[in-house]
């Protein structure tokens, strides 16, 4: 009777799981995505298929199975399972639990899965604290973070450990992630219904977080099984409007692989380009709610940075890029406030297109085969017998002349007279252009070719 009991209270206690947590894989065979990690053969299988203890960090954004698989190897190995958060835990927390494990381990042989989320958080003495435990093994340590471990693990700690690094999950994985839940037992099991249009706007709202698209899934469920009609034929069906009311979310207009995908990163580009901040934000934020890929977006203000704006706001490049590096390093949402910071940057920067026009006529010309030798004054004099072939002889240092310049050939002869650069006057590139001209006249000293 007792275990009867105990049996109804653990279905009890599971039912009232996140459906995310009921749906975590139970062997590696169920994991959806990943697939480089999870090949024959791969440093994961191996560890699954081993008894020997090992530890690892699991590197990649949040919602692609860092703690699932952690929980994977724990539940496959018949290991115990115990789990730190960074966030809240101490030293003296990681002490406990090594300690703990030490015990286990001395007492029944059993191994311990010791995971430690967001493990980028621990200072430097809480990540040496874990240092015994790796190097005599006495646990499997798993470290999961979203922050490149290079920067934010200690070094000792890191050259011990197996690095394996996970991807944003495909739009076809959250279709699958969302499938198995819809069918499974342990998730819906066939009680409610996802409309096409339902399930693509899911996939589109997740952004490839496994875990974001369960839990909008579980919310638009519970919202249609409150409100449907008793004893109708069929499950409720969850529609967009459905998903709409329990993410408190508008589903946007836009199809990542089709036409309006294009259309919107189009009139994003030529609205920064026109100096309208206020319509490229408008498609910022339409990209973003669509759940457009936030370093995609932050890929075309870099390159807009130097196509569009360039030596006319050289500050403008600076601004691109930080954001880039910022969305990778806390991603969506705050990310958002990054890149809409970088976007009116470059919609109220002046303009300049001459960097573009710059590198395209000089790859004309290499294309179009003018390629002459590198003069000889220039070519590399540091290795045994370049100077018996005459290699820099000649050269003048250019720090060694007044305002560091002097004249002497540089570019091949087949294009010694091209002009690439040829800047505006817009902005900053009107002192620059006012520079350029008086070198390039006493470099050459005469007037060059225009293109």
């Amino acid at each position: 009777m007792e275990s009867l009991f105990d049996s109804a209270a653990a279905e009890a206690h599971r039912s009232q799981e996140p459906l995310a947590v009921r749906m975590r894989p139970r062997t590696l065979d169920e994991v959806i995505g990943q697939r480089h990690l999870l090949g024959p053969g791969t440093p994961l299988r191996r560890l699954v298929e081993s008894e020997a203890p090992m530890s690892l960090f699991l590197w990649g954004p949040p919602g692609t199975g860092k703690t699932t698989l952690a929980y994977v190897v724990a539940n496959v190995t018949k290991r115990r399972f115990v789990e730190i958060s960074a966030v809240s835990a101490g030293v003296r927390e990681v002490r406990a639990a090594i300690e703990a494990a030490r015990r286990e381990l001395g007492m029944s042989g059993r191994q311990t899965v010791l995971f430690v989320d967001e493990v980028h958080r621990f200072n430097k003495a809480q990540q040496d604290a874990l240092l015994p435990a790796v190097e005599n093994r006495w646990v499997t340590f798993i470290g999961a973070t979203t922050e490149n471990p290079y920067f934010s693990v200690v070094s000792p700690l890191l050259s011990r450990s197996l690095l394996l690094t996970l991807e944003p999950l495909s739009d076809e994985d959250i279709r699958a992630v969302l499938e198995r839940a819809l069918r499974d037992e342990r998730g819906l099991g066939g009680r409610v219904r996802l409309a096409p249009d339902a399930a693509d706007h899911l996939v589109r709202l997740a952004g490839g977080d496994a875990r974001r698209s369960l839990t909008y899934l579980e919310a638009a469920a519970l919202l249609v099984t409150d409100t449907g009609p008793g004893g109708a034929a069929e499950p409720p069906e969850i529609t967009v409007e459905v998903v709409e009311r329990a993410v408190d979310r508008a589903a946007v207009r836009y199809d990542r692989q089709g036409d309006q995908h294009y259309d919107v990163v189009s009139a994003f580009i030529k609205s920064m380009r026109g100096s309208d901040a206020d319509a490229a934000l408008h498609y910022l934020a339409r990209m973003i709610e669509a759940g457009e890929d936030p370093r995609f977006i932050a890929r075309r203000i870099v390159i807009f940075a130097s196509e569009d704006v360039g030596m006319a706001d050289p500050t403008c490049l600076q601004t691109a890029v930080a954001a880039a590096q910022a969305v990778q390093l806390i991603g969506l949402p705050e990310g958002a406030i990054n890149l809409a910071h970088a976007v009116i940057h470059c919609a109220l920067a002046p303009k300049s297109n001459a960097v573009i026009k710059a590198i395209s006529a000089a790859r004309d010309d290499v294309r179009r085969g003018l390629i002459g030798p590198v003069p000889a004054h220039l070519r590399d004099a540091h290795y045994p017998g370049a100077k018996r072939l005459g290699h820099g002889e000649g050269y003048r240092y250019p720090h060694d002349y007044e305002h560091g310049l002097v004249r002497q050939e540089y570019a091949p002869a087949q294009v010694r007279d091209r002009c690439y650069y040829e800047p505006t006057r817009h902005g900053a590139e009107a002192a620059f252009a006012d520079r350029w001209a008086k070198i390039r006249s006493f470099l050459r000293g005469r007037r060059p070719e225009s293109r």
